[in-house]
């Protein structure tokens, strides 16, 4: 599908990438794909269409372009990342809120979001009406029963080899279990940060991090994300 532009917050624009089942008439359950560091790109694309073969209306804000773009804009999104709060958030629910609106969409809807995006996924599944949320690789607030409040089913993935997430894993582990809430938290021994991705095999990331593609890892992973949305999103319904 190309891209298009949907609304963001404050009356602006945010373009988006949108990926539409090509099986069956829906309405469809919907899916807000929320991007790594490095925007829309391929990866991003690719993830957005792989839920749509499943059966699920995707649409993947670019969320740098919301706020114009560029180095300020990207510094904004990193601000509000780690502090939990920022127009961000308002841009995330506004997408959510156009993909429920649509005719092809059942008006359930789950959001899924790997490294920065795994991040906003979980702050975004407890401030919004999400009905399941796949954070991959994302940060952990150090009070996560306080800033995860009210959060929806989660099911989460991460590195074993990650050294920037140690101790993550189990602390949502914990506030899931606090809450009550549906959950399915694993941890991949193998995998690094950003295992779903195919990133530049000579990228110095790549090569003094282990960082990258785990396809052990990924085609687990996607197993029980697919699994669990099947369950949350769509035979919930």
């Amino acid at each position: 599908m190309p891209d298009l532009h949907i609304p963001a917050s404050a009356g602006s624009h945010q373009s988006a990438y949108l990926a539409v089942p090509a099986v069956g008439d829906g309405p469809f359950p919907g899916v807000v794909v929320l991007q790594d560091a490095f925007g829309v790109g391929e990866n991003i694309k690719d993830h957005t269409d792989r839920l749509a073969a499943a059966g699920y209306l995707a649409v993947a804000p670019a969320i740098y372009t919301a706020r114009g773009g560029g180095p300020r804009c990207v510094a904004a999104t990193l601000k509000a990342m780690n502090s939990g709060e920022g127009p961000v958030f308002d841009d995330i629910e506004a997408a959510r809120g156009w993909l429920a609106d649509r005719d092809d969409c059942t008006g359930r809807v789950g959001v899924i979001g790997f490294c920065q995006g795994g991040t906003f996924a979980l702050l975004s599944a407890a401030r919004h009406d999400f009905a399941a949320a796949a954070p991959n690789y994302g940060m952990v607030p150090e009070d996560a029963e306080a800033d995860l409040a009210g959060i929806c089913p989660v099911v989460a993935s991460f590195g074993g080899r990650d050294a920037m997430l140690r101790g993550h894993p189990e602390r949502l582990e914990a506030a899931l279990t606090a809450f009550g809430v549906d959950h399915d938290v694993r941890t991949y021994p193998e995998a690094g940060h950003s295992f779903f991705e195919h990133l530049p095999a000579n990228g110095l990331l790549v090569r003094f991090t282990g960082t990258g593609f785990h396809r052990p890892s990924a085609d687990d992973a996607w197993g029980r994300i697919l699994r669990f949305f099947a369950t949350h999103l769509k035979d919930a319904a």
